[in-house]
């Protein structure tokens, strides 16, 4: 029972931090692996491909034909082309184009491709509650809410859409317990149902992060005794173990893996969605099971020894759900992820953690800025990324 940490996670390493986050994927107790969505340039030197990108024209018909499909989802008119490519001065172009793209994001076909897009993202959908979450994104990305309210909301988060007359309809929840955006959702805390609430916090990682675990990595290893060093960020004696705390499953455990190189922040988090059954709904006891024998619940001891406090990351701690969102609302990490999770959608990209296909950070530094002093406005940094010279520059 010690080892059921190192030797489960030895089994589930490859789906934790590599494949896709689906309803299909199996329990997991934890996850660990390399955390990079890195952009590695290649073999070349960066002065070989600042030439090759510096050599891109504008093409505003090639990029309207892009934008059109992901918009709207029809390719532009003819007229709409023209006006984009008749024009001799660049000037014209880009104003005509750019009133186009604000057209686009003004039409009711623009909230079905954003319900889309945000079911593909939270990988959700298919029933009333599990359109929910995606739902709420969908909502907030054609009002031009602040992204920030998928973390912190507290009222309306589980609202429906009516395609015939394109409206969102805000609606409680009722699940129970506290409420802060998509992190309360029943239908998200349904479908990521596992073994001590684990994948509940790998969805909020993934998701928000755009990295799989281990979410905090230090920059000086230390030995605790395994075949590998400890390269978390916590202190080693941070989590449970059946000697630090009298925990069930052994998270200090190193015969195998370093299991506290994940679940140093793993176990921070998933105390708090631990009370949420396998139907999304709020309990007063905690509700996940453990995968000992017989499928006992899990007990805070199991996560945390005693005196240890959940939080989003360490130093900043999250006493309950809304203080989680909150912290992730104030992580400049988590606003970079939704300015890369925009790009990669808008450059027709798989998902950032289940391929690794980033964008360079340098791409997306001014939309980030913006996006963060604008107000973190959800349609806005939709409009900055399809009017950017890097999308309409080929």
């Amino acid at each position: 029972m010690k080892k059921i940490c190192a030797v489960l996670l030895a089994a589930t390493t490859v789906a934790a931090c590599s494949n896709s986050l689906d309803a299909n994927n199996g329990d997991d107790t934890g996850s660990n692996g390399g955390s990079g969505s890195g952009s590695g340039s290649g073999s070349g030197s960066g002065d070989q491909y600042d030439q090759i990108l510096a050599h891109r024209t504008v093409d505003y018909g090639a990029a309207l034909r892009i934008a059109a499909l992901r918009l709207t989802g029809d390719l532009p008119t003819v007229t709409e082309t023209q006006s984009v490519t008749t024009p001799t001065d660049p000037a014209a172009q880009k104003t005509a184009y750019n009133a186009l793209i604000t057209d686009y994001l003004s039409r009711p076909s623009f909230s079905t491709q954003m319900l889309d897009f945000w079911r593909n993202t939270f990988k959700q959908g298919g029933t009333a509650m599990l359109d929910t979450a995606p739902t709420l994104a969908a909502q907030l990305s054609v009002q031009n809410g602040a992204y920030t309210d998928l973390f912190t909301k507290a009222s309306g988060n589980c609202p429906t859409y009516d395609a015939g007359s394109n409206a969102f309809t805000p609606a409680e929840c009722g699940n129970g317990g506290p409420v802060a955006g998509v992190l309360t959702n029943p239908g998200v805390m349904a479908q990521f149902f596992s073994n001590f609430g684990f994948r509940r916090v790998r969805w909020i990682q993934e998701m928000f992060v755009c990295t799989a675990f281990p979410a905090e990595v230090s920059t000086m290893p230390i030995d605790v005794g395994g075949s590998s060093p400890y390269t978390g960020v916590w202190p080693f004696a941070s989590i449970a173990s059946p000697t630090n705390g009298n925990g069930r499953v052994n998270f200090q455990d190193t015969s195998a893996v370093i299991c506290a190189n994940c679940h140093t922040t793993i176990n921070h988090i998933a105390p708090l969605f631990a009370y949420y059954d396998n139907n999304g709904a709020y309990q007063a006891a905690i509700s996940v099971p453990t995968p000992l024998e017989g499928a006992p619940p899990a007990m805070l001891n199991d996560y945390l020894p005693p005196g240890e406090a959940t939080a989003w990351r360490f130093g900043k701690a999250a006493a309950d759900i809304p203080a989680l969102g909150a912290a992730m609302a104030a992580d400049p990490l988590v606003a970079e992820c939704g300015v890369a999770r925009t790009w990669n959608w808008a450059l027709g990209k798989q998902d950032i953690v289940d391929s690794l296909e980033s964008v360079p950070p340098e791409t997306i530094a001014s939309e980030v800025t913006a996006f963060t002093q604008g107000g973190f406005k959800m349609k806005d940094l939709i409009y900055a990324v399809f009017t950017s010279d890097d999308f309409v520059k080929f």
